[in-house]
């Protein structure tokens, strides 16, 4: 029996919770045969495929090294994590959940720094008056100093933060810090402000492939199938179906409806019998309804779709354009 593809999801908290709902919208519902506490899982009804439970950064230390083939774990953590980022893994998609901000924050009691230019005259400053330089606490060591370099602030020093960062300035560890934010409300509970232009990365959680794993021909045609079907969710989600009667449609009205609200005929214009169906974006339903029943169509019809499948499926020609 050859070895199974190996897909890595969080183990806890929120983020496994939104990675576990993404795969079962896809109908690829990931399962523990074992029991809940088992850190080895698989999809349901979807033979060669073992689900490994890590944390978020040991996922992304794992897709580094090839010791997996697909991973969900955040942006930030991937390139805080992977120097040579491009040449060990492939971004295959964005999961829309998951999002957060690294960001330069500083206290609020420095009204005059709002830029990073501001920060580099500080700092400088700061290096002159105190005969040391500015302490910067984060865990995103590398982040912090590409990002530092690009600014062209060379007088600080990081000092790596092993609990909450938020509060090392108060603490009296640090002058300020890089951190990552959802809302803010966490920095400035702790008095601190962020750095207008200082967010380093904009993250969210990702669907990641190792280069370094063992693709052959099997594990090529699981990953196809897995993102076909993720595609094919994902194209859904874009849409709600619209049914309806509609004798007096014809192409114009058609073309006039496809251009003002972003419809698509999936199935061409209207049957013999008048019957029509539309796939439109979900905030143009009502105005879509509307514009139709001012036209003569009958009694409308939406539905939320489960799939969309197409015959080119992006999501595995970006994994095997990466690899």
């Amino acid at each position: 029996m050859s070895a199974p593809l190996v897909i890595a999801v969080p183990a806890k908290g929120r983020l496994q919770e939104h990675t576990e709902a993404f795969f079962a919208r896809a109908g690829l519902p990931l399962v523990k045969p074992r029991g809940a506490r088992d850190y080895r899982g698989a999809i349901a009804d979807f033979p060669g495929v073992e689900v490994a439970y890590l944390s978020a950064s040991e996922i992304a230390g794992a897709l580094a090294q090839g010791a997996i083939h697909l991973g969900v774990t955040g942006e930030d953590l991937l390139r805080e994590t992977i120097a040579d980022i491009d040449a060990r893994v492939v971004m295959i998609e964005g999961l829309r959940f998951g999002f957060a901000n690294v960001v330069v924050a500083v206290p609020q009691a420095w009204i005059d720094v709002r830029s990073m230019a501001d920060l580099d005259d500080v700092a400088t400053a700061f290096r002159l008056r105190h005969d040391r330089k500015m302490r910067v606490a984060t865990k995103y060591v590398n982040l912090t100093r590409d990002f530092f370099s690009a600014h062209g602030i060379v007088d600080y020093r990081i000092v790596e933060s092993s609990g909450a960062t938020e509060g090392a300035p108060a603490a009296g560890s640090a002058e300020l810090i890089v951190d990552i934010t959802t809302t803010g409300t966490t920095l400035a509970a702790n008095a601190l402000k962020i750095v207008e232009d200082g967010t380093i990365l904009r993250s969210q959680a990702n669907l990641v492939a190792a280069r370094g794993a063992s693709w052959g021909e099997a594990e090529h045609e699981i990953a196809r199938r897995i993102l076909d079907r993720i595609a094919a969710q994902a194209r859904a989600r874009a849409y709600r179906e619209v049914r309806t009667r509609f004798p007096g449609c014809d192409d114009a009205l058609l073309a006039q409806a496809q251009q003002r609200f972003g419809v698509v005929a999936p199935f061409g214009g209207p049957t013999s019998s008048g019957m029509l169906t539309l796939h439109c974006p979900p905030g143009a339903v009502y105005d879509l309804a509307s514009f139709m029943r001012e036209r003569g169509a009958h009694s409308i019809v939406v539905a939320e779709i489960e799939y969309v499948f197409a015959p080119e499926n992006p999501l595995y020609a970006k994994l095997v354009t990466g690899l």
